[in-house]
């Protein structure tokens, strides 16, 4: 079901989404974007770097973030602009909950502004902004 611009108001919440992040998500999503940094993939050279296990590389959360915005806004809803900032890593283990909130509505291009955070249980690992056209 797409969302319609019309039935949105601004301070509309979006249905949180809780991602589990597991080994394959984190190895699965660097493969997949061509990052083949140690880091992402590699525990003992996460391990050398520092960390105590891989970590999500921003692709995936760039991936992660339109997975929550498209969940809500259905097949419809076109991206127009995307903007995130990374915080806290996502290490296996842990659960990452998305939440977010309709900021901004613009009736000449009918899009919606949704101010969103990712968060696991070290504090918020992603948090931007993620403007859509609705139908």
């Amino acid at each position: 079901m797409t969302q319609g611009f019309d039935s949105v108001a601004l301070g509309t919440e979006l249905p949180p989404l809780a991602v589990p992040i597991t080994v394959p998500l984190i190895a699965g999503g660097a493969i997949a974007t061509r990052d083949y940094f140690p880091g992402h993939h590699d525990l003992e050279a996460a391990r050398g770097l520092g960390t105590p296990h891989i970590f999500m590389n921003i692709l995936t959360t760039n991936g992660l973030v339109q997975r929550f915005v498209e969940a809500w806004c259905g097949p419809g809803g076109v991206f127009c602009d995307l903007k995130i900032k990374l915080g806290a890593p996502n290490f296996p283990g842990d659960t990452m909950t998305f939440s977010g909130t309709v900021s901004d509505k613009r009736d000449a291009d009918r899009s919606v502004e949704i101010t969103l955070k990712g968060k696991n249980s070290m504090g918020n690992h992603v948090t931007g902004t993620v403007r859509v056209r609705l139908p």
